[in-house]
């Protein structure tokens, strides 16, 4: 199979050579140029298989260039039953009204990040060797509290390769900075950003795109990479937990081979409800792909406003800071392949968005997105609430990004009397944000740092995940800011790790 960029799909090059560079050159975003469709026969197999097993057949539908072989051990080590707490990876919980929280969060840096991040540096390594890659791979990550954790806890002391990572310098949650700031690994950087999380993100891109940097990295042996989404390597492997809940609520008997499901997904930069999408594109019988916002709802407003993107609007710090994202990239890819692969088209609505903060699909596209999704926003507010109502009633304690779906899903159900099967994504442990589960039970927070995993476990009964606990008494690290103008300043960090 071969990826060929967004923006222009004369680029064509291996699933190595996709995940070795993470962005295409002229920064369009690698994509397949088709979809593996599973066989009933496949659909079956895959019933039969636990969580590892499934993760590395589907990516061997997707990375042609793998062997079996390998895809089996990588899968192996990154899903490990000691990194995720047990055999069962990403277990499905069931709610009341049809609800089955897709929990993504038991691995070691407690949020969705993980199942992605402990599968790519295996990923990215092989790649770098099939591609006869000698320079030492740089991974440059703009996060908004979760992928910076779990990148760096992926890729600390790979052979290989080094890791810096930039985040908003007050976007993310005390938990989050803590485990971020106290990262172990002689390879490992992290760089806070004053702005929110969208200046992150562009602050990176331009490093990608500065020619002077890129040549001055490679004279030292340097190349760089990406473990955001933007690099197929991080997404691909998102797609086997959708189908892996599936074959669960089948073995369950919750739903018969071939019936639909609804999937909701609390997002920020579109990748992880993209997953889903393509899951479908490989058989997944999805009816309706409901895509969840807070108050930065920028995405919910392309959904229900005529397919206008614009990021020309007030950014807003929540309480679900993964989140608060007005630049949602994966959105590029779903563009290309309702617009049936349509590069120009794709690489002039990207430059209208950089030119001017906005784009307009054309009618006709729109139509083929909506009748693909629905969307809806929550605000901090009606977060908390749903949090509280949540436990108070089933007794289920969810984080303020689970329940921002929560709330979206059930509106989207009162609104459309739609009962089919719903999959939410639980995307963190409700410890990273301490602070504002708390308030949201009706706490008053008297502590903080990782006092706060204390107060919460003690108010609900619930136990701290054993990785944020053994954040108790680590010292930061890392304490640098910088302005996002000064980011080509940092890269000299690289070289002295």
């Amino acid at each position: 199979m071969e990826y060929v960029s967004t923006r222009d799909r004369s680029l064509r090059v291996s699933a190595a050579k996709a995940i070795a560079t993470g962005i295409a050159p002229d920064g369009g975003l690698f994509c397949p140029t088709e979809f593996p469709r599973l066989s009933s026969g496949e659909w079956q197999a895959l019933t039969g298989m636990d969580y590892k097993a499934r993760a590395a057949f589907v990516l061997g539908k997707y990375l042609t260039d793998f062997t079996a072989e390998e895809l089996k051990g990588f899968a192996d080590k990154a899903y490990a039953d000691e990194k995720f707490g047990g055999a069962d990876t990403a277990p499905v919980v069931k709610l009341a009204d049809g609800k089955y929280m897709l929990e993504l969060w038991h691995g070691p840096t407690c949020a969705f990040k993980d199942m992605a991040l402990q599968m790519l540096p295996h990923l990215l390594t092989a790649s770098l060797r099939k591609t006869g890659e000698t320079r030492t791979a740089c991974i440059l990550v703009a996060t908004s509290g979760d992928t910076g954790k779990a990148a760096l806890d992926g890729f600390a002391d790979v052979p290989g390769t080094k890791i810096m990572v930039y985040y908003p310098v007050d976007g993310v949650s005390t938990i989050q900075k803590l485990q971020m700031v106290t990262q172990e690994g002689a390879n490992v950087a992290v760089c806070a950003i004053r702005g929110n999380f969208d200046d992150a993100q562009s602050a990176v891109k331009r490093i990608f795109t500065d020619k002077g940097t890129l040549d001055k990295l490679d004279r030292e042996g340097l190349t760089l990479s990406s473990a955001n989404s933007i690099n197929w390597g991080r997404l691909a492997p998102q797609i086997a937990y959708y189908i892996s809940a599936y074959c669960d609520l089948v073995n369950r008997g919750e739903v018969k081979m071939g019936d639909p499901i609804n999937v909701c997904v609390p997002t920020g930069n579109f990748g992880n409800i993209l997953a889903a999408y393509f899951a479908k594109q490989m058989g997944l019988p999805v009816n309706k792909f409901i895509c969840a916002s807070n108050q930065n709802n920028v995405l919910t407003d392309f959904f229900k406003k005529g397919g206008t993107y614009d990021r020309n609007r007030d950014f807003y710090t929540t309480a679900s800071p993964s989140m608060d994202i007005l630049i949602s990239s994966n959105l590029e890819r779903l563009l290309f392949y309702v617009s049936g692969q349509n590069d120009k088209a794709v690489a002039e609505m990207m430059a209208s968005l950089s030119s001017s903060g906005k784009y307009t699909l054309a009618r006709e596209l729109f139509a083929r997105v909506e009748a693909e999704f629905d969307a809806g926003c929550a605000d901090d507010a009606a977060t908390a609430e749903t949090i509280r109502r949540l436990f108070q009633q089933e007794h289920y304690l969810c984080d303020t990004h689970t329940a921002v779906a929560v709330k979206v899903y059930e509106d989207y159900r009162a609104r459309t009397g739609d009962c089919t099967p719903a999959v939410i994504a639980s995307t963190a442990s409700p410890f990273k944000f301490c602070q504002s589960v708390i308030e949201a039970l009706g706490g008053t927070v008297d502590t903080d740092g990782v006092g706060l995993l204390g107060q919460l476990s003690g108010m609900t009964g619930v136990p701290a995940p054993a990785p944020l606990a053994a954040l108790a008494g680590k010292e930061p690290r890392f304490d640098m800011v910088v302005d996002k103008d000064d980011i080509l300043s940092t890269t000299g960090l690289l070289r002295d790790l």
